[in-house]
């Protein structure tokens, strides 16, 4: 029995950091000028699917080394999405049990409140740091196609997290 566990463990650790693996390409896979308004927050829809599915395994300190990563794959200020990616795994993880049940549609809207905090840390952060702030409105549109895509990377994340046995 103690294999089995092992095995599960292992799965669990790999199924979990590909996925991530995956999310870090997508943010930083090239896309048009017109189109980079429009790229949802992978790595924190991500993020919030596994401290929905795996609270236990999935936590704050995840939020932290994925948000220093991504810190660092986006050449930004050391801590600033880690800071944002925090809040959110925070509060995903404070109504992990209340969201679960939720159907997909209002689990979506959790999405989008979630993102914009998000966006709302990074964007503060940018601007207590460098004094810049977005151009216009189109900065909050990742929070909506992020919202959008969330039933799609909801039941893709969830196949998976069956498929290897993830708990």
């Amino acid at each position: 029995m103690a294999v089995i566990n092992h095995a599960t463990h292992t799965n669990a650790r790999w199924v979990i950091l590909v996925t991530f693996i995956v999310a870090f390409i997508l943010a930083s896979h090239p896309l048009p000028a017109w189109a980079e308004y429009y790229r949802p927050q992978w790595i924190t829809l991500v993020l919030i699917y596994w401290c929905l599915a795996i609270p236990h395994r999935v936590n704050i300190g995840t939020a932290w080394v994925v948000g220093i990563f991504t810190d660092v794959l986006q050449g930004t200020l050391l801590g600033l999405h880690a800071l944002g990616l925090i809040l959110v795994a925070l509060i995903t993880l404070r109504l992990h049990r209340r969201i679960r049940v939720f159907p997909i549609w209002q689990q979506a809207l959790s999405i989008l409140l979630l993102t914009l905090l998000e966006r709302l840390v990074t964007l503060w952060g940018k601007g207590f740091t460098t004094g810049t702030a977005p151009d216009d409105w189109r900065y909050w549109l990742p929070a909506l196609t992020s919202t959008l895509l969330w039933p799609w990377v909801f039941i893709i994340l969830r196949d998976a997290r069956r498929s290897f046995n993830v708990k």
